[in-house]
């Protein structure tokens, strides 16, 4: 079994991996900033590579059933520094979806766990269309 033990490298990489998304969002509020924009996306992949690893990172980045996703981020990040910022969001958007959409039970069972806001995930609409998802990409 592998335990998660957090070190300060762990620390430094969730802090950028936040920071990168702050960036995004506001990029993303402040009609569609290319600055912002590409600053969230450069601290969103290097909080990443620092909190799981270089090789853990491109790994994952270069598995044969996440091509289209990686392809379809890298890209929409190259257009977002080339100053096409919505072509590159809409794209890189997609991009995250396909690649992290292992993840989202992950997600639906810690958001379940939340004290106050558990509450709505666990009501039976929420939880069927999160047991919709459970089976495709996760083994039960």
């Amino acid at each position: 079994m592998v335990s998660f033990e957090m070190n300060d490298r762990k620390k430094i990489g969730l802090g950028l991996t936040g920071f990168g998304i702050l960036f995004s969002f506001l990029g993303i509020i402040f009609f569609f900033d290319k600055g912002l924009l590409a600053m969230g996306n450069i601290l969103f992949l290097s909080g990443v590579m620092l909190t799981i690893g270089l090789k853990s990172t491109m790994q994952f980045f270069t598995k044969p059933k996440n091509y289209k996703g990686t392809i379809s981020f890298g890209f929409g990040f190259f257009l977002v520094l080339i100053g096409w910022p919505v072509f590159g969001m809409i794209l890189e958007s997609y991009g995250f979806i396909i690649l992290f959409s292992g993840f989202w039970p992950t997600l639906a069972v810690f958001l379940q766990k939340i004290p106050v806001l558990g509450w709505l995930f666990q009501q039976p609409f929420v939880t069927s269309f999160f047991d919709r998802y459970r089976g495709k990409r996760v083994p039960v």
